[in-house]
């Protein structure tokens, strides 16, 4: 297939990219959030319930994790090379703790004991947390910048990648997962547990305003070049205000016991966020720091225009495929929780 000559390729991939990446932090987003919440609960039946939450639906969320990283292979693979060799420990432990955390999920109804069950509650609250502050860490350095040398190679160290600014992120990200996966579990429930979770909602809520906060100064102060978009075209601000404007409705939402809306609201946040971080970004994809030089860019680190066009053929085919299957577990699997012998 071919695209008319004013169709900027590269622009599509990036933002393409993008949409699959948010696609994934507002899926996977809530279960993470969920795990991260688990051990605040000390009922078997409420953890249960919180398992079953997620259950049908965190494998399919993940389809999108492994699709945005296709897709990144295909579109810009100096950038995935670059990226995965420079934080390969980093990713590493990230998909040790996925793994170990899918594990839990699976093994933990096998037996009946305490102690297996608490074993594997732990394993998945800490598999979570560990995914949640890695991915963080990872924008973190994205936005902030890391060595990159005149080939397009990764020169840093791993304990280079742990600054602060990057923990930071870290830090922000469960805070905001944790918010997340609150809204969907009172969604998802009722009885006690939804009770006791809506008493947790703005505790989760103050936890990410104050570490949205204390990150958005971070950035104005140490990583100006991440509001310069903002700065340069002024009604990109509009994007800033609806995400505020979308994380104050969620308290007032679930005020009103309308829980569907809070996590609609919860979603409209994190699309905003991931909007700014993409404008902010945009054209680079990986910026070097401390030489912008040798910045990777959606025209220097791209496949061919040719392979472009035809893997953008293969994404208008297969996105909405996976869009229907998403769709169409959420809305097989959709009301309240309620547990039976074939629960987790």
């Amino acid at each position: 297939m071919s695209y008319p000559d004013w169709l900027d390729l590269n622009a599509t991939w990036f933002v393409l990219v993008g949409v699959l990446f948010t696609g994934y932090a507002l899926l996977d987003g809530f279960d993470l959030g969920v795990g991260a919440l688990h051990l605040f609960t000390k009922k078997d039946e409420h953890r249960r319930i919180m398992l079953n939450a997620i259950g049908p639906v965190w494998d399919g969320n993940e389809v999108w994790l492994v699709t945005g990283g296709g897709a990144l292979f295909a579109a810009f693979p100096v950038v995935y090379a670059t990226v995965f060799s420079g934080f390969y420990l980093a990713f590493m432990l990230l998909l040790v703790a996925l793994i170990f955390r899918a594990v839990a999920i699976e093994f933990r109804s096998k037996q009946p004991m305490r102690w297996w069950r608490q074993m594997w509650d732990v394993g998945f609250a800490g598999g979570s947390l560990l995914s949640s502050f890695l991915i963080g860490v990872a924008m973190g350095n994205i936005a902030w910048g890391v060595p990159i040398d005149e080939r397009g190679d990764f020169a840093g160290t791993f304990v280079g990648l742990l600054h602060p600014y990057a923990l930071l992120l870290g830090v922000t990200t469960v805070a905001l997962f944790m918010m997340h996966g609150a809204i969907y579990v009172v969604m998802k429930t009722e009885g006690e547990l939804h009770d006791m979770v809506r008493g947790w909602i703005n505790h989760t809520i103050i936890f990410f305003i104050i570490c949205y906060a204390t990150t958005t100064m971070a950035t104005l102060i140490y990583v100006p070049h991440m509001a310069e978009a903002v700065r340069n075209t002024p009604w990109l601000f509009a994007v800033a205000v609806a995400n505020m404007l979308a994380i104050a409705n969620i308290p007032r939402e679930i005020h009103h016991g309308r829980d569907f809306r809070a996590f609609l609201s919860s979603c409209a946040a994190m699309v905003a966020l991931m909007t700014l971080f993409g404008l902010e970004m945009f054209p680079n994809l990986v910026l070097s720091n401390p030489n912008p030089a040798h910045s990777l860019t959606i025209y220097n680190a791209a496949s061919s225009p040719k392979t472009l066009s035809i893997m953008l053929t293969i994404a208008l085919i297969g996105v909405p495929v996976v869009l229907a299957y998403t769709v169409s577990i959420y809305w097989i699997f959709r009301g309240k929780v309620k547990l039976d012998r074939m629960s987790y």
